[in-house]
């Protein structure tokens, strides 16, 4: 049900004027499903109050409810086309009513961390695009279709979203912008293991996708008390993001996944001094694939002691400046950093070199971020010691990856549980710090386990087996045209 009404709203999204891509279907979409959710939410937490004896205060007006302005409901439970707003109506009301009444929340709301907060800074980003209230009907009305009562209904819709966000990551030709393979994204949380109680953060939120693999992870991992509960859902996940369509989106994922009032702001990491981090602001786990390719200007560089324009560069140092000593880190960046040889690339290596321990280095074939067209490796280290050894992994993936053949758990099965012991295998090898060249200290160290078959015949002799074999296909058709 869920997967055909999103097809459905996107058909009709399509003949919208205001929208023209997938980033502007799955955009529209979220807020629509957002004020959907909301109302499920408030009669949720209405109920639990209720069972508790307590009497429950719904944050949104009556007015502004989805059950009164977007689909209010006959005696029989069918749709009151006498009260349900339509056409250039629904439009004015929604431009001029609803979206300024929902963007107040911000500036009313005492708490950053409260759903309020949320609704309010959703609503101060996000612009209706719908032009038609047709539309907007049609669309309003097919979302009223789906529950997201249960938590089978709650975890199938948070997947559809996962899947739109995909779609939305390749639609954009920066797979990496919007969309980290989750496989990848659920082998690095398994290697670095984080536990209940841990703090994890991300200062490159994006779609949220290691927040929301990280929540499941932690679910997963015993049996819940209260106490849990309430650390996972209130201080357990931090982060930061840049882009307002990207800090809407990964809101809406981890509030569609479970998490109700993330602690995410909306902001720019790299303007943020690292000289002035703290104790109190630094995380027990860092997990994050920082963009690629962008560039920052001289005013943000000053906030780094290595100065760089590349932002993953910049990254970089936040990330090893924000864990807390014994921290650990997942991070993906492009491969290129093991080897560029400019005195900031250098610097950076180095001190990660001899701040962290780089334990180990997960080198990823091409084509594992679709459309993104960069190879890319994992860094894990764990802060509060020098490195003395590298733990080496390439995935034997004989495939070339793509749409319809993308990275999976299976792709990295190995990698996560030869981690635990780190042995020497066709696909992996460790390095010690000793040979590493202590000027350069360029980390691309070629697989010395796996030989390459070389061809040593002559030109004749390819000659004669390619002869051979047409001869041999020959007698074979002959063969069948006999039968036939």
């Amino acid at each position: 049900m869920f997967e055909q009404a999103l097809k459905n709203i996107d058909n009709i999204l399509r003949k919208d004027a205001g929208c023209s891509t997938a980033i502007d279907y799955i955009e529209q979409t979220t807020w629509v499903l957002f004020l959907k959710y909301l109302e499920t939410l408030e009669n949720d937490k209405k109920t639990a109050a209720e069972l508790s004896g307590l009497t429950y205060k719904y944050i949104i007006a009556d007015e502004f409810k989805w059950s009164v302005w977007a689909a209010p409901k006959l005696a029989d439970g069918k749709l009151d086309h006498h009260k349900a707003v339509g056409g250039d109506d629904l439009i004015q009301f929604l431009n001029q009513k609803l979206i300024p009444y929902l963007k107040k929340f911000k500036q009313s709301s005492i708490k950053s961390d409260s759903i309020e907060y949320k609704i309010g800074e959703v609503f101060s980003e996000l612009n209706n695009k719908i032009q038609s209230g047709y539309n907007l009907r049609e669309v309003i009305n097919l979302v009223d279709t789906l529950e997201f009562k249960t938590a089978e209904e709650r975890h199938e819709m948070s997947h559809l979203y996962e899947s739109k966000i995909k779609d939305m990551g390749n639609a954009g030709k920066n797979g990496g912008e919007y969309y980290t393979p989750r496989a990848l994204i659920k082998s690095i949380i398994k290697v670095v293991n984080p536990e209940i109680g841990d703090t994890i953060y991300d200062g490159a939120v994006g779609s949220a996708g290691f927040m929301v693999e990280a929540f499941d992870y932690l679910r997963a991992s015993k049996e819940l008390t209260t106490k849990d509960i309430e650390t996972l859902q209130k201080s357990t996940f931090y982060g930061k993001e840049k882009k307002s369509l990207a800090y809407i989106i990964g809101i809406m994922n981890m509030i569609f996944h479970g998490i109700e009032a993330p602690n995410i702001l909306h902001t720019n990491t790299l303007a943020e001094n690292i000289r002035d981090i703290q104790d109190k602001d630094r995380h027990d786990i860092v997990l994050a694939n920082p963009p690629f390719g962008g560039s920052e200007m001289e005013s943000v560089q000053q906030n780094f002691t290595i100065k760089t324009s590349a932002t993953e560069y910049l990254f970089l140092q936040h990330f090893m400046k924000i864990l807390k000593v014994q921290g650990k880190a997942g991070i993906i960046i492009k491969n290129t950093f093991l080897s560029n040889t400019d005195n900031a690339s250098v610097a950076i290596r180095k001190e990660l070199l001899d701040t962290c321990n780089l334990h180990t280095i997960l080198d990823m074939p091409g084509g594992t971020f679709i459309g993104a067209g960069v190879k890319t490796v994992v860094l894990f280290f764990t802060k509060g010691e020098p490195t003395k050894n590298i733990w080496y992994y390439q995935p034997d993936i004989e495939r070339n990856m793509g749409k319809t053949n993308p990275l999976n758990e299976k792709d990295l099965a190995d990698f996560v549980e030869s981690s635990k012991t780190k042995p020497d295998t066709e696909n992996s090898w460790t390095v010690s710090i000793d040979d590493v060249d202590n000027k350069t200290w360029d980390l691309t160290i070629s697989n010395p386990n796996r030989v390459e078959e070389v061809d040593n015949r002559t030109p004749e002799e390819i000659l004669a087996e390619i002869e051979g074999l047409d001869k041999e296909a020959s007698v074979s058709l002959k063969a069948i045209k006999e039968l036939l």
